[in-house]
Order: C-alpha cells, then sequence, then structure tokens
C-alpha cells in the first residue's frame, strides 16, 4: 500500500500590514486583481440586488487564504476558486475571507467567483454615506474613497486597478448607465439587460452604476463623443448648464494631453446631491446644479478634468489626494481664463484670501484621513500650481502637465513622481516651492506675477 502523501504545508503569514493608513481596513493582500466581471441585478422598487462578481487576478505570495471587500449588507451564497467545487468562506466585519481547496503558488491566476444578494445601503464613513444609495425611483453610486464594498466584493483600494464589465439587469422603464461602452442590450418580460465593456484599468471607487428615467444623447462629436444622460424635464436646463462642455473638453486636451477614454457622459440624477460625483468615464451632477443658468459651470469643468487627474492618473496612496483634487480646481481656474471669465491670476488671489481667513492646521501632502475633502485641499492645492506655474512659466508648465497625463497614463501616481518629473522642467531647484506649499502648515507668500 503506498503511503499517503501529507498536503503541502502553507508557510504562515504574519497579519497583514494596512495598505493605507488612512483606511486601514480596505485593500488586500496577497493578490493582484487584473478584471472584474459583474452580474447584477436589481429590482428598484424592493431595492434589492443579485450579483454574481468573478474576481480575476495574480497571486503575489502563497498563502491559505484570500479576503475580498464586502459590506455586511450583501449576503454570500456561494463562493468557488479556480472553477473547482465550492470553497470554504468567512464573511464578517466587511471582509470576505476565502480559502481555496488547493494551495496556489505566487504567480499564478486565482479566479474568484462570488452569489451574493442583499438590500445595498450606502456605508457610513467618517466622511458621510457612500456607495450604493436608493434614489426616489432609481439608484444611483458614490463610492469615494471606500464604498464599492456596498455592492461588489472588491479589493478595495486606488492602488488596485482592473478592468470591467458590467452587466446590470434591472426594470425596463429604467435606464442602467455604468462605467465603458455599451455592447449590448436586451429586453425580455419587462426587464432590460445592459453590459458595458470598461477596457481601461480603473480603481474600485470609480466603478459605478447610475438607475433613473432617463433620456440618452450624443451632443458632441469631437474631440471624443459626449453624451447627455437626465431627466426629460431637465432637457432644456442641461443644454444650458453644459453647453460650453465640449469647449472644456477641447481646451483640457489642449492643456493636459488627449482625453483618455473613448467618450464622456454628464449625467444629472433627478434628485438634489449634496456634490457631483466621480467616476471614470461620467460625472453625475443633482438636479440642484442644473438650474438652466450656468451657475455651476466651473463644476462642470471640476468634473471633466478629474478625467485626466483621477480617473486616467489614480493616487497611489490617499495622502496624495491633492494630485486630485489640487488639479481639477486648477482646472477650474484654466477654463474662466480661457472663457472669458477671471485670469487663475485673479482667481489664485480670492483663493488666497480665503485660505488665509481660515485655519492654516494641514499639511498639503499628508493632510490626514479625516481632513483630506476638506475644501482647504482643492484650494491651496491649486495654488500650489499656480505657484509652479509661475516658477516654470506657461510653456514649461503646461509640457510638464502633458508629460505627467502621457507618462503614467491609466496608472496609479505619487507626489513624489510629479516632484521629480517638474525638476527636468526646472533650471533650479523646487525644492524651497514645494516646502512652502506642501510641506508646512503655514500658507507661505502668495503667488504673484
Amino acid at each position: 500500500m503506498k503511503p499517503i502523501k501529507a498536503a503541502k504545508p502553507v508557510p504562515p503569514v504574519a497579519a497583514d500590514r494596512p495598505l493605507d493608513p488612512y483606511l486601514p481596513t480596505s485593500g488586500n493582500r496577497g493578490y493582484r486583481v487584473s478584471r472584474y466581471e459583474l452580474e447584477l441585478g436589481y429590482r428598484v422598487m424592493a431595492n434589492r440586488l443579485e450579483g454574481r462578481a468573478v474576481i480575476i487576478a495574480t497571486t503575489t505570495d502563497v498563502r491559505g487564504k484570500f479576503a475580498l471587500d464586502l459590506a455586511a449588507s450583501m449576503r454570500v451564497s456561494k463562493v468557488t476558486v479556480n472553477g473547482r467545487r465550492p470553497a470554504k468562506y468567512v464573511h464578517r466585519n466587511g471582509k470576505l475571507t476565502v480559502t481555496p481547496a488547493d494551495v496556489i503558488p505566487a504567480g499564478a491566476v486565482l479566479t474568484i467567483s462570488v452569489q451574493y444578494a442583499g438590500t445595498p445601503t450606502p456605508l457610513r464613513t467618517m466622511w458621510g454615506e457612500v456607495g450604493w444609495e436608493e434614489l426616489e425611483e432609481g439608484s444611483l453610486v458614490a463610492s469615494q474613497p471606500n464604498g464599492a464594498p456596498s455592492w461588489f466584493p472588491c479589493d478595495d483600494h486606488p492602488g488596485s486597478k482592473a478592468t470591467y464589465r458590467i452587466s446590470i439587469t434591472t426594470d425596463a422603464p429604467f435606464q442602467a448607465i455604468a462605467n465603458g461602452t455599451l455592447v449590448h442590450r436586451t429586453t425580455k418580460s419587462s426587464r432590460t439587460t445592459w453590459v458595458y465593456e470598461q477596457p481601461e484599468p480603473m480603481a474600485t471607487y470609480l466603478a459605478t452604476v447610475q438607475i433613473g428615467h432617463y433620456e440618452i444623447r450624443q451632443i458632441a462629436s469631437s474631440p471624443v463623443p459626449q453624451y447627455a444622460v437626465h431627466p426629460p424635464r431637465l432637457r432644456d436646463a442641461f443644454d444650458k448648464d453644459f453647453g460650453r462642455q465640449a469647449e472644456m473638453l477641447e481646451l483640457f486636451t489642449r492643456l493636459f494631453g488627449p482625453y483618455p477614454f473613448a467618450h464622456y457622459t454628464a449625467l444629472v440624477t433627478d434628485d438634489d446631491l449634496e456634490i457631483p460625483i466621480e467616476a471614470q468615464g461620467l460625472s453625475t451632477f443633482g438636479a440642484n446644479f442644473c438650474d438652466g443658468h450656468r451657475t455651476e459651470e466651473r463644476l462642470v469643468a471640476h468634473e471633466l478634468a478629474h478625467q485626466w487627474f483621477g480617473n486616467s492618473l489614480t493616487l497611489s496612496r490617499w495622502c496624495d489626494i491633492w494630485l486630485h483634487e489640487g488639479f481639477a480646481c486648477y482646472a477650474e481656474w484654466l477654463w474662466s481664463e480661457n472663457s472669458g471669465g477671471p485670469s487663475a491670476q485673479a482667481l489664485a488671489a480670492d483663493a488666497y484670501r480665503g485660505l488665509s481667513r481660515k485655519p492654516q492646521d494641514i499639511l498639503l501632502e499628508n493632510p490626514g484621513a479625516k481632513d483630506m475633502f476638506d475644501d482647504r485641499i482643492y484650494k491651496r492645492g491649486a495654488l500650489t500650481l499656480h505657484a509652479l506655474r509661475l516658477a516654470l512659466g506657461d510653456d514649461s508648465f503646461f509640457t510638464l502637465l502633458r508629460t505627467w497625463t502621457s507618462e503614467h497614463r491609466h496608472s496609479n501616481v505619487t507626489t513624489t513622481q510629479f516632484k521629480d518629473l517638474a525638476a527636468r522642467f526646472s533650471d533650479t531647484s523646487l525644492r524651497p516651492l514645494w516646502d512652502a506649499w506642501l510641506g508646512q502648515r503655514e500658507l507661505p507668500a502668495p503667488p504673484r506675477i
């Protein structure tokens, strides 16, 4: 009789260090996701979500268990790993921990399939409620920074970018909008299935599904197709408020480099929202931002700019949030000075006066989790860029921005990388500028021409 072989031992794994101290419970080690395939069914009136998620990843080390982020409101019914028999799993404290039947070597394919269902609700955080939110008639997703687990199992960290296929089946009177290109739509028995393909890598917090009674139309074709999604009643107001969006996109393409995705969509919900919502390839505005008087045109520019700064170039760590919000805020100023409004210098002076009256207790390069969405990050980040522009001159500054978006297209970035790149465009050391604007709490002298 042959002796029974002992199972190959799995090396003990120490408790994982947090991937990001700002969100210590978000994200997971041991693998790198390359693709999410989501098959979702949503009953609008019941606010009931059923899903099957396939997560395709590559293992980075040998371990006996792998974890995904998934909210407690989602109940898991079945998990398989690499197409084999159902795997053991534990779903506790926002983590779905999966134990494969066999040891998976480092560098191997890890495919986890999860069936789940529940009543999606936003997650309560120090920044408010984030994630899947039920509307009067429909739903929306606003996941920044850690709301993605409210509707699908994932590796919820901005450094974990992957491609997506999102299929959403919902009640036929409603339209379903998601990231990427609509590749298939079918209606059967009063239910419509919408299938979207997002081929460019995307962070989990930028993944979205928006469901409502919407009119969908193309409003421009250059430099890329642009779409409007809104309640029919807001058509005239939308055309006024977003009427210069195509000009914005042309300007930003000239200043920042080619638009990084196949198309752009501006969506207005039938409900009011506190702030617009950033997502890859689209932006969502509440009906309160669509009044027909271009009252909030700066926000149209701000959200559009995030397609370069935030979506294509995504921070690696949340402490570098100024790389998103400072750049998008400065894009507002650039749009203003190129469209007949106040100059960036005038808007910088205005912002400086406002900041000087507020507490000066934030480090821009590491503001802390509580303050990372503070308006001072936006304004001081934009002032930092204006100071850099004055130091380099327009030609070098805008060449720097285009090089930045080109060299790091569809990847993750850090402040250190931006500093290193900027040094290539300056004959003198930029360290005093970085120390003053990023590395100290007190406001430096205002940038002047």
